[in-house]
């Protein structure tokens, strides 16, 4: 059954706050740990419906995943054809990793997922693997997927585009493959993966071209288990950083946060449009930057966003839609293609979440432009599902004249737990039902 909640118009927003762990280093912790020889230690796992997807799965392959206190210990084993079907829920990371290393290390397996997953691409991982030789079963490039058992071969591959999703899961089969795998990479995307594997004691190389990155996984390659600590999410960060940017009066602290530069470009957006928005006590974990982000409401100014960006906030274009909504004159944000095969069709649904709540702006096929001025608020958004466009209607509902509801709260879990208590925490007053 849905559960709507109601986000209402705040007061100035004050606190310091620590928000989950980074969703994407969570799956490659547990998959990484799952694979290694001996055991891991991981301290600020993400613990959302995502990635306990992501745990069970690696349990199911032969791992054993289990939690004392809070640290996650991984015992790692030589992998093995579960017994069952691997579901990954709402997963898209998880899933399409898990292909990767499925296949890398000769096993059977098949994956399925929600009705929103199930609705995802999965072709675009399927093709590189079968270009080394691993045998799938799909309808269509959609969940249910089945890779069968077989080792696959070492390969040159170009990225079709910046996905670190389709790399990463090519970089988890080349461990099981005999040579070295080269990838192409003409856009640098989110690079988790290749930072990741030499602290589970698997060296990556690099070479620069003029025309692109390479990166070089020679296998088969043997991991070795270690302790990592999770940075906090900057994609889960950006919820109470546009809070802080957004309600009169606001002051709000994110602690620890991944400042990884392949992930931070909302946040210098942000910094574009005039946000005040400081980063502070640069530091580092487990091979990560991490920073204090500290936002305080200010004006901030529409801009364009050109497709450049796109790799580096690829999450987080609901949420700058929502920025851009108070921002004075237009933003317009472009390439924003790929935005149509995430949870939803998140381009449109982004777009009817703000023209349900009074603010202007047009769609096309991979462009939103957004007029900034005061938001009315006032409507009810549907989620679709997506996580992150409910979490971006709360956050409208705290900035405008009146409440926004959302159609149902449940899915935030996949990536944000606490989310209300946090929120409320820092002074939101968030209501189940309708108003």
């Amino acid at each position: 059954m849905a559960s709507p909640l109601t986000a209402h118009p705040a007061r100035a927003l004050k606190g310091d706050c620590t928000v989950p762990g980074d969703k994407s280093i969570s799956h490659r912790a547990l998959i990484f740990g799952g694979l290694a020889e001996g055991q891991t230690r991981v301290e600020g796992l993400l613990e959302a419906d995502d990635v306990l997807r992501t745990a069970a799965a690696v349990r199911a392959l032969g791992a054993a995943v289990e939690k004392d206190g809070g640290t996650w210990v991984i015992e790692g084993a030589s992998w093995q054809s579960p017994d069952h079907t691997l579901y990954c829920g709402n997963a898209g990371t998880g899933s399409r990793l898990l292909m990767g290393a499925v296949a890398g290390q000769g096993v059977k397996a098949t994956f399925d997922g929600d009705r929103s997953l199930r609705s995802r691409p999965m072709g675009r991982i399927l093709d590189p693997l079968e270009t080394m030789g691993v045998v799938s079963d799909s309808d269509a490039g959609k969940l249910p997927v089945t890779v069968k058992a077989g080792r696959p071969e070492a390969i040159r591959f170009a990225l079709p585009k910046p996905s670190a999703q389709i790399k990463s899961a090519v970089l988890l089969a080349a461990l099981g493959a005999e040579g070295t795998t080269i990838i192409e990479e003409p856009v640098l995307c989110r690079d988790h993966t290749e930072r990741m594997l030499p602290a589970f004691g698997v060296p990556v190389t690099f070479k620069d071209t003029n025309a692109c990155r390479e990166i070089h996984v020679t296998g088969p390659a043997r991991l070795k288990g270690t302790a990592l600590r999770v940075p906090a999410d900057p994609s889960s960060a950006a919820f109470p950083v546009a809070a802080g940017l957004l309600v009169p009066g606001s002051r709000v602290a994110v602690r620890g946060v991944l400042a990884n530069p392949t992930r931070t470009g909302l946040y210098d957006v942000l910094k574009e449009m005039g946000a005040d928005l400081q980063f502070e006590h640069l530091g580092e974990e487990g091979g990560e930057p991490v920073v204090d982000l500290v936002a305080a409401h200010g004006a901030m100014n529409g801009i364009t966003v050109t497709a450049d960006r796109v790799p580096s906030m690829i999450d987080e274009y609901p949420i700058l839609a929502v920025i851009a909504a108070a921002a004075k004159g237009t933003t317009r944000m472009e390439g924003l293609g790929e935005l149509r095969v995430k949870e939803s069709d998140r381009l449109s649904a982004t777009a009817a979440l703000l023209r349900a709540n009074g603010v202007t702006c047009r769609e096309g096929e991979d462009w939103l432009e957004v007029d900034g001025g005061p938001i009315p608020g006032g409507g009810t958004v549907e989620t679709h599902d997506d996580h992150r466009i409910a979490m971006s209607g709360l956050i409208l509902g705290l900035a405008a004249d009146n409440p926004v509801t959302i159609d149902d709260a449940e899915m935030i879990g996949t990536s944000f737990t606490g989310f209300t208590e946090l929120m409320e925490g820092l002074g939101a007053t968030l209501s189940v039902g309708t108003p």
